[in-house]
């Protein structure tokens, strides 16, 4: 056997070696955010586990969804593996199994800007995955950014990295983590459709902003619930609210008692904090589609008869954005129609970061 072939073998040898000697650590000893609450039933949740029995059932299922969760770390690894497990081993046939059960990763900066750096694909017949995220890399400390499935929950996470190398916590608070962003809204909101978590638009809001943002969407179950309006209302110091439930609640839920005592419940908990009300997406369909258009046209009468009816009483500190350019005039930005793309959502990100920006608490 000749000396070239030998090194070879070599060098394949070592490279798989190294590639098998992983070591484990539970997530559960690094920060995790993007909750309103601590108290939730299991770790990787987003509702306090009182609110089991108490919520309607869809809002409590979605609830133990993590859309929007984020684990924190830094490490000195040449690569970094995620082994987690689903909840409920969820699919959907307008969205790709990375954005609804996968994980992706991020690292941050010389210059504090967290830049994608690989995605964990889940696997399909089976809730758990072991997946190598990124390899190769220079053994250096870096930190870390994991987000976790929008469209299922977790039961575990654990983050694997090198033999020789370890994981800590985070050295930096970034994204900064007092006076967090509370959005609140629908199918979009949670992420549907991203194709993976971190493309999310309250999650590129968050990496724009550098700010937590807590992601309180629960497909097809935005319908202001009181109970939802009292977890927003237990954030302490947030630093705006952002009230995107139109395309989900009816007419005349969001322009009669129901959308008062909602926007009460939070405002009396935080009379100075911001609010934004936004209104229903023009989507693709509005054009030809007149139930469509006469649904969209009445939800954003009453959203802004709502509005009007809270200024007219002396309300302070909330705003108004209409939905003329939210994600452009060219109908691109939709999946099929009513849910975004990676393209609808960074242009609803992009529309709407500058105004949350402007108003909300320093």
């Amino acid at each position: 056997m000749n000396k070239t072939l030998i090194a070879s073998l070599a060098g394949l040898f070592a490279l798989a070696t190294t590639a098998s000697a992983q070591v484990f650590t539970n997530a559960e000893t690094l920060p995790l955010y993007g909750k309103a609450r601590e108290d939730t039933k299991e770790r990787y949740e987003r509702l306090p586990a009182e609110f089991e029995g108490r919520s309607r059932e869809g809002v409590w299922y979605l609830g133990r969804h993590s859309a929007g969760l984020y684990v924190r770390f830094r490490s000195n690894s040449t690569a970094i593996w995620c082994r987690w497990t689903a909840k409920f081993g969820c699919h959907m046939n307008h969205q790709t199994l990375t954005g609804t059960r996968g994980v992706d990763l991020y690292t941050l900066t010389a210059k504090n800007e967290w830049r994608f750096m690989g995605a964990g694909r889940p696997e399909i017949n089976d809730k758990t995955t072991t997946s190598r995220i990124i390899g190769d890399m220079t053994p250096e400390w870096r930190e870390y950014m994991l987000y976790l499935p929008l469209y299922d929950g977790v039961t575990s996470v654990e983050i694997g990295v090198d033999s020789t190398a370890v994981v800590e916590q985070p050295a930096v608070d970034l994204p900064k983590s007092d006076k967090p962003i509370v959005m609140y809204g629908t199918s979009i909101l949670q992420g549907g459709c991203a194709n993976r978590p971190g493309m999310a638009h309250t999650s590129i809001i968050e990496r724009k902003l550098n700010r937590e943002v807590i992601n309180l969407g629960f497909s097809g179950n935005a319908l202001l619930d009181y109970e939802i309006a009292e977890l927003m209302a237990s954030v302490k110091d947030p630093a705006i609210f952002v009230f995107d439930y139109v395309p989900n609640a009816w007419d005349y839920l969001i322009s009669g008692e129901q959308g008062e005592k909602f926007f009460r419940i939070v405002r009396d908990a935080h009379p100075d904090v911001p609010i934004l009300f936004l209104e229903d997406p023009y989507f693709s369909y509005y054009e030809w589609d007149a139930h469509i258009r006469e649904e969209v046209d009445k939800k954003n009468a009453a959203q802004r008869a709502l509005f009007k009816k809270l200024k007219k009483q002396g309300e302070k500190n909330i705003w108004y954005l209409k939905s003329d350019d939210m994600v452009g005039h060219d109908n691109e930005p939709f999946v099929e129609g009513l849910h975004f793309t990676d393209l609808g959502m960074m242009r609803y990100a992009e529309w709407l970061t500058p105004h949350i920006k402007k108003h909300m608490k320093k």
